[in-house]
């Protein structure tokens, strides 16, 4: 196989993107049913998140408090991002990325 060849083979093989550049892959957007399902939805949005405040104010399991309390914060202000701690094996020293050319020493 030549080195040509190989690069053609590999052109072909695109996963996740086969759209060009530019091109939508949704052109026609939101189905219209759609739409008005979210429009819908969103008209009861105040009513949702005072529903949603009382449960969280008197709700009667501590599970029910706890779902309704977490659905208002990520509301508010995002759901929380998550993170790693990396450490070495001795735990002493953080993480270090080392990035070498290949043919470097």
């Amino acid at each position: 196989m030549t080195a040509d060849s190989s690069t053609a083979e590999r052109k072909k093989k695109v996963v996740g993107r086969p759209f060009k550049k530019g091109q939508s892959g949704n052109p026609g957007g939101l189905p219209k049913d759609l739409k008005e399902v979210i429009t819908l939805a969103r008209s009861h949005t105040v009513t949702a998140i005072n529903a949603l405040a009382a449960i969280a104010q008197s709700g009667e399991s501590e599970a029910a408090v706890i779902a309704a309390s977490e659905a208002l914060l990520n509301r508010a202000w995002g759901k929380p991002k998550d993170t790693v701690a990396l450490e070495n094996a001795e735990g002493n020293q953080p993480f270090q990325i080392v990035i070498r050319k290949l043919g470097d020493s």
